[in-house]
This record gives C-alpha cells, structure tokens and sequence, in this order.
C-alpha cells in the first residue's frame, strides 16, 4: 500500500483512479488558477453554492487506521483525526460534516460517482490517483522502525536490520521499504510477512521478530497506548497525505484548501494532530498535488 497497510485495497484503488480519472496534464494549472480567483475571500465565500444549499460536507474514511480513523470505544462514533479535520474544516466553511464509513477501495469510485464531497482516509498523494482527484495535502508521513521498549538490540537504523528476523506487513510499502535494504545487506534478514501492524507486533512480543516498519502516526499510537514498544525518529518514504476531491470540483477544492489555510493561521488544525500525537506529521503550508497553493 501507499501509507496504508492493505495491499489488496491499494491496488483495487490505483486502477480505479484510472479508470475514471480525467488526465494528470491541466491539474497544476487548475490549482494555479483555483488560487489566484480565490486571493481576499474567506473559505466560506468561495463554498460553491450547490454545497452551500445542502448545508454539509460528506466527508468519507474508512475506518480501521488509528488514530487518524477509527471508532470511539464501545459506539460506531467515528473519531481520529480525519473525521476532527473534517468537521472543522466544514465549520470553516459554514457546514456540518456528514462523516461516512466506506471500504476503502470504494472512495475513490465514490468520490467520482457523487456520492460525497472529500475523502479524507490518510491517503496518499500520488501520480497515479491524480489521474482522478486533487488532493488538498494536509499529513506527511512515513515508516518508522518500531522495536520492544529499551531496544534491546540496539536498532538505530534500516542498516542494523541485516541479518536480523524482521516483520513486515504482505504487500505495503513498508514491507518494500525492508526488501529495498534485504537487497544492500551482506548478511541477509529473515522478513516475515504478517497481515496488518497488530499482528506483526505479536511477533515482536514473542521474540520472533525483532523489528518491524509501521507508518508512523499508527507506530507512535501503538507505543503509547501498550508502552511495550519504541518508535524510531527516522521516517522512510516519507510522502504527503491529501484530502481528496474530485478533479472537476475545482471551486470546492479551493474553499477546502482556503479552510486549512485559515485552520493553519489560528492553530486549529496543529490543535488537533497535537490531540492525537501526530504534530510532528504536520505540513508547513497548504499545497495541492505537492504544489503550493496561495
């Protein structure tokens, strides 16, 4: 996967984004121009009216991917900081968040069939779905070696892997991100594959591994709700996560881009990920497709 560990999901959602894309080739431009004729308004002005009418912004996620979504304990509230960033980016814009659960090979199609306005599921941006959405880039992330508390090997980097039993999971890029170093090591490591990051951690409690690579918001998370574990400072493929929004719905592509500006300039949106531990995965400015948007 692209910073989401389900490998069947992501290649089911990478030829959707092509079978309904409409052309990487003018988004560059659209958002050039989406952010000049959006210059001295306020994210509530530039709302398009047909949105504006229905007084809601249906944002959908898949939950699943603590902590950036997932249930409250004990309801079926959905919660993390997708849906936090949702309802206040609605607020900026004078809605109400109308937050969905879908599968997460499902957004895309979705998205394009009209069925909701944004997709915000921790998805990365890429070439390859811009084919079909623009993405409002909002988290950077990135693999972090994760290892028990105290690290008693010792692992300081993806070098110190060689020849050690290392647990990744089947088909994310994190599993590509170990094989990638497997490849330079003189002594090989033993990668096992597990299904999810919960199921390589029990690998790690009981010895049989002795390291994994999760993304790094859900290996913070992770650390501190068992405390039986450590997370490394250094992130690997490191990439933006964006707010997805069909290509031809430009005009609220820019009143979400101008709502986490204003989110930026007044401290809510570092309120939030500060709420869940992932302030560290902040960005430093508003970009669309990875290009500055102003």
């Amino acid at each position: 996967m692209t910073k989401r560990l389900y490998s069947v999901i992501a290649v089911a959602l990478a030829v959707s984004a092509f079978a309904g894309g409409c052309g990487r080739s003018s988004s560059g431009t659209d958002a050039d121009a989406g952010a000049t004729s959006a210059a001295g308004k306020t994210a509530k002005e530039l709302v398009p009216e047909a949105v504006r009418e229905k007084g809601e912004l249906r944002m959908a996620t898949s939950e699943g991917y603590p902590p950036m979504e997932m249930y409250k304990p004990g309801t079926q509230q959905l919660t993390g900081v997708d849906p936090d960033l949702a309802e206040a980016i609605a607020a900026k814009l004078g809605l109400k968040a109308k937050v969905t659960n879908a599968a997460f090979d499902g957004l895309i199609p979705g998205l394009q069939a009209g069925n909701w306005d944004v997709v915000m599921s921790s998805m990365s941006d890429t070439e390859e779905r811009r084919a079909a959405v623009d993405f409002i880039d909002y988290f950077n992330a990135g693999g972090a070696i994760m290892v028990k508390k105290g690290n008693p090997e010792g692992i300081k980097t993806l070098e110190d892997l060689c020849g050690r039993t290392v647990v990744l999971a089947k088909g994310s890029s994190n599993l590509a991100i170990g094989q990638r170093q497997d490849e330079k090591c003189a002594k090989k490591m033993q990668i096992m594959q597990s299904e999810d990051a919960p199921t390589g951690l029990l690998s790690i409690d009981s010895g049989r591994a002795v390291a994994t690579i999760v993304d790094s918001p859900v290996a913070a998370m992770y650390a501190k709700e068992t405390g039986k574990y450590e997370v490394l400072p250094e992130q690997y493929d490191a990439g933006p996560w964006g707010i997805a929004i069909d290509k031809r719905n430009t005009a609220l592509r820019d009143a979400v881009a101008k709502a986490m500006q204003e989110l930026s300039a007044d401290g809510g949106y570092q309120a939030i990920l500060e709420k869940y531990g992932v302030a560290s995965n902040a960005v430093s400015e508003v970009t669309v497709n990875t290009k500055p948007w102003k």
